[in-house]
């Protein structure tokens, strides 16, 4: 009998066969199965991805760096930096509305896959009567340091570390992350976008087009970050699905997965 490609199955759901977890990641076929003597595998085991989805990490003066930042599901946080300079090849600004018009910043760019995500994310909530901004998309390493210090100088260096990453830990230097608000949360990024309708289509519907709630309530302790409702990070449809159905942060999903 033939077999397909690995994948993961919800625990409630377990099936034969199987997808590839990114949609940009390319990789060689992985057989798996079971016979009638064997029990059905756990949702956990049947979650596989290829090498080059995880981090490559190399140790620098005592930290860890992450040599594959090209990986669409690179994982970047506190504990795990972005190369020194690092800047996506690939960026370019969505054809979307900014909270801050047609005005020429860097914040406006993202990777291209993530940039066109973006786009048809926009556009369904369009149709759905849904309108929505794009905020804060890459900021480089330099910029980074900006936002800190400024947020240091307002609340001290500990709280600061806990709303703006330390430069080089920064999810929007990968190109993939983009902070979304709307008119009715006054183009502001605050906890209460949750609430407006927005806030909660994206909560619905962001899965379907591949991006993920980076920092969800009540995993504070994992991400290491506080809240963020407009925080959305693309990671691909199958991946984004897999996180979205489980309730997982991208930490807890790379705790489960197995390497192909």
């Amino acid at each position: 009998m033939n077999k397909k490609l690995a994948a993961f199955s919800l625990s409630s759901l377990l099936f034969l066969g199987g997808c590839q977890f990114g949609d940009d990641n390319k990789s060689g076929q992985k057989q798996h199965g079971q016979t009638e003597n064997k029990k059905p595998k756990k949702a956990e085991d049947s979650l596989t991805l290829p090498a080059s989805s995880f981090n490559t990490i190399k140790k620098e003066d005592g930290r860890e760096v992450i040599q594959n930042p090209e990986n669409l599901l690179v994982l970047v946080n506190k504990n795990v930096l972005l190369p020194a300079g690092y800047a996506p090849k690939d960026l370019r600004r969505p054809n979307v509305n900014f909270s801050f018009g047609d005005s020429n910043e860097e914040k406006a760019l993202m990777r291209d896959a993530a940039a066109t995500a973006l786009e048809n994310m926009f556009q369904a909530a369009e149709a759905d009567g849904i309108e929505l901004y794009a905020v804060s998309g890459y900021r480089s390493y330099d910029r980074q340091v900006a936002l800190l210090n400024a947020e240091i100088e307002q609340v001290g260096k500990q709280q600061a570390e806990q709303a703006v990453a330390v430069p080089g830990t920064s999810e929007h230097q990968t190109g993939l992350s983009m902070d979304i608000s709307s008119k009715s949360a006054n183009l502001l990024l605050e906890q209460t976008f949750k609430e407006k309708p927005e806030g909660k289509w994206l909560a619905d519907h962001a899965h379907l087009y591949g991006f993920i709630m980076r920092y969800p309530k009540g995993k504070e302790g994992i991400t290491g970050y506080e809240y963020e409702p407009w925080h959305y990070r693309y990671v691909g449809k199958k991946t984004a699905k897999i996180i979205h159905d489980k309730g997982y942060t991208l930490e807890e999903f790379f705790k489960v997965v197995k390497k192909i």
